[in-house]
C-alpha cells in the first residue's frame, strides 16, 4: 500500500506527461505481480463497486475524532470529497502497516462485503490506525468505489510497453476486456508472445480529433474518405469460434442489451471484427439519442422496448478479416473487403456506413449543412491510405463537425466543485426568460479560465440570495453563452427541453440579463 500511495502522489502532482510515465515504470520495475496486477487495474479506470457510502466513511471519522454535525458539514463543505475529509479529520496513526497492496485488496477490503455494518466499522477504523494521511485517503477512495488517478490508458500503455520491451499496440489489446486481476494476467500481458489473442477480445478503439480549420489543410478531397458523423455508441462487434460479442468504446460487454445486433452477427464468419455505430433506428432512419439512452443502462430488454426502440449497428470498418488482424491494411482496402462482407451476410440490423461522395471541400461544406435534418453531428474525415490506429492520433481521422448550438443564459445557481476545485463555486446552472421569469435551462461546469472561475466564486460568495444544501441562489446579474450539441423536448425538466454537452463558450460580461434568450427562442430550435 506505501508504494502505490507513493504511486498515486507522484501522479497526481504532475501534469507533464513524461513524468507521470516515469512514476509508473519505476513502480512497475519495483513492484511484485500480485501488487502490479492491482496497481494496472486500478490505473486502467477498473474499480470494485463501492463498498462502504461516503457518507459512513465522514460520520466515523467525525465520531472518532468528537467533532459537532455542523462541523462535520462544514468540512466537508470545504474540501469537497469525502475520502479526503474523512483523511483529514483523522490523528496521526498509532504505527505504520507494511502489508502489500494485493494483501490489502485481496484479504482485507474485498472481504468487507461479508461483514455487517458494525464490524466493517471496526475493522475501516482498526485500519485507518495504521496509515498516515495519503494512504488513508488512499484506502477511503478504494473503499468507497472512487479512485481515479490522472492518468489516461494510453499513458498506462506507453509505461508498460517502455516498462517491458513489448510494442504499445499488443499492451493495448491485452489490456482490452475482461480480465481480472493476477499475477498470471501480469505475467501474459507482459509476455513476448504475442499470438495470445483470446476469443472475445475487441481491440483499441481508434479515435478522432476534431477538425478546427478549414479542411483545404488536409489536401486533396480525393484522398479523403467522407462519412456522416453519427451521434450513438461506438462499438465493436466480434465473431470469433462460433460466439458474438459486442463492446462498448468503455470497454464493456453489452451483448445482452442490443440481442437483434447479435443476432444478426450469427450470419458474420468466424474470425471477423467490426467497427461500429450503435443507433436506435426505425423506418429508414436514425432517432434522437434520448431513444438509445433507453436501452443503454437496461440489463434485460423487454419485448415492448425492442419494438419501441430497435437498434442496429452502422458498420464502418473491419479490423479482423478471415482470422485475421488487418489493421495495418490501408483504410480503403478495410473499406472495399467490409463492403463485400456486409453484402454477403445481409443482415438489416448490419448496414454498410454512407459515403459521402464529392469532387471538393466546397462542395461538402454545402452538403455539410444538412447535417442537423439528418440528425447528425457533420462529418467524419478518414485517410483512405491510413492504418487503423490505437487511440486518439491526429493526421488520418478528424471530426468535422458542424456548429454548435449557442444561447446566451443567466447565472442562477452555483455550487462547490469537486477535486482542485472544492473550494470553489464552479458548478452553475443557468437560466433562460419565459414570460418574463427566468426559468432554469442547463447546468454546465466547463468553459472558463480558472481566472474567470475565481470572479465568478467571488461574486457567488458576495451576491447569494439563499442556500440549499450544497447550492447557492444568486442574484441574476451574469450572462454567459452556452454551447450544446443537442436538443430535444423533455417533461423531465422543467423548460420542457433537454440539450446535450452543455458548456460555457464565454463570458458576456458586454450584455445584461435583458438580453438573455428566451425559452422560446431555444424551442424554435427543436428539429
Amino acid at each position: 500500500m506505501k508504494r502505490f500511495t507513493d504511486l498515486y502522489s507522484r501522479l497526481d502532482s504532475t501534469t507533464k506527461t513524461n513524468e507521470k510515465i516515469a512514476a509508473m515504470v519505476d513502480y512497475f520495475n519495483g513492484a511484485p505481480a500480485a501488487d502490479a496486477a492491482w496497481a494496472i487495474y486500478f490505473l486502467s479506470g477498473r474499480r470494485p463497486k463501492r463498498l462502504i457510502q461516503s457518507r459512513r466513511l465522514r460520520e466515523w471519522a467525525a465520531a472518532l475524532t468528537d467533532i459537532p454535525d455542523w462541523l462535520l458539514v462544514e468540512c466537508h463543505s470545504a474540501v469537497g470529497d469525502s475520502a479526503e475529509t474523512a483523511a483529514l479529520l483523522l490523528p496521526a496513526a498509532a504505527h505504520s502497516s507494511d502489508l502489500p497492496l494485493h494483501q490489502w485488496l485481496e484479504t482485507r477490503i474485498l472481504p468487507l462485503r461479508e461483514l455487517d455494518d458494525e464490524q466493517m466499522k471496526q475493522q475501516v477504523l482498526a485500519w485507518w490506525a495504521t496509515l498516515d494521511g495519503m494512504e488513508r485517503f488512499v484506502l477511503n477512495k478504494l473503499l468507497t468505489g472512487s479512485f481515479r488517478v490522472g492518468v489516461s490508458q494510453r499513458l498506462l500503455t506507453r509505461a508498460l510497453a517502455q516498462q517491458s520491451g513489448i510494442d504499445e499496440a499488443t499492451v493495448a489489446h491485452r489490456l482490452m476486456g475482461h480480465w481480472e486481476p493476477t499475477p498470471d494476467f501480469v505475467a501474459a500481458l507482459l509476455s513476448h508472445e504475442t499470438t495470445d489473442a483470446d476469443v472475445s477480445r475487441p481491440y483499441p478503439f481508434f479515435l478522432a480529433y476534431a477538425l478546427e480549420e478549414t479542411p483545404v489543410v488536409l489536401g486533396s478531397v480525393e484522398e479523403w474518405l467522407v462519412e456522416w458523423k453519427w451521434d450513438g455508441i461506438r462499438a465493436q462487434l466480434v465473431r470469433r469460434h462460433g460466439q458474438s460479442f459486442l463492446w462498448s468504446r468503455g470497454e464493456e460487454l453489452v451483448s445482452d442489451r442490443y440481442p437483434e445486433v447479435i443476432a444478426a452477427a450469427e450470419a458474420l464468419p468466424d474470425g471477423t471484427v467490426l467497427d461500429g455505430e450503435l443507433l436506435a433506428w426505425a423506418d429508414g432512419k436514425v432517432l434522437p439519442f434520448a431513444q438509445l439512452q433507453r436501452r443503454i443502462g437496461r440489463k434485460s430488454i423487454g419485448k415492448k422496448l425492442l419494438r419501441d426502440v430497435p437498434v442496429l449497428l452502422l458498420c464502418y470498418d473491419l479490423l479482423e478479416w478471415q482470422g485475421k488482424d488487418v489493421r495495418h491494411q490501408s483504410q480503403w482496402w478495410r473499406r472495399e473487403r467490409l463492403a463485400e462482407l456486409l453484402a454477403a451476410v445481409d443482415r438489416p440490423h448490419l448496414p454498410l456506413s454512407e459515403i459521402v461522395e464529392s469532387d471538393s471541400w466546397e462542395a461538402l461544406a454545402t452538403i455539410r449543412e444538412e447535417s442537423r435534418d439528418r440528425l447528425v453531428e457533420g462529418f467524419m474525415l478518414k485517410r483512405k491510405s491510413s492504418p487503423y490506429r490505437v487511440g486518439r492520433r491526429r493526421g488520418d481521422w478528424w471530426k468535422w463537425k458542424i456548429d454548435p448550438y449557442t444561447i446566451d443564459a443567466v447565472l442562477i445557481y452555483a455550487q462547490r466543485g469537486s477535486g482542485r476545485r472544492a473550494s470553489l463555486y464552479s458548478d452553475y446552472t443557468f437560466a433562460v426568460w419565459d414570460e418574463g421569469e427566468l426559468v432554469p435551462f442547463a447546468k454546465a461546469y466547463s468553459g472558463l479560465t480558472d481566472a474567470e472561475m475565481r470572479r465568478v466564486d467571488n461574486f457567488v460568495r458576495r451576491n447569494t440570495r439563499e442556500r440549499f444544501g450544497p447550492v447557492r441562489s444568486v442574484t441574476p446579474k451574469l450572462v454567459f453563452e452556452l454551447a450544446f450539441e443537442n436538443i430535444q423536448r423533455s417533461n423531465r425538466h422543467k423548460s420542457g427541453i433537454a440539450v446535450r454537452f452543455p458548456r460555457i463558450l464565454r463570458w458576456r460580461e458586454d450584455k445584461q440579463i435583458e438580453e438573455a434568450d428566451t425559452l422560446d427562442t431555444i424551442k424554435a430550435m427543436l428539429p
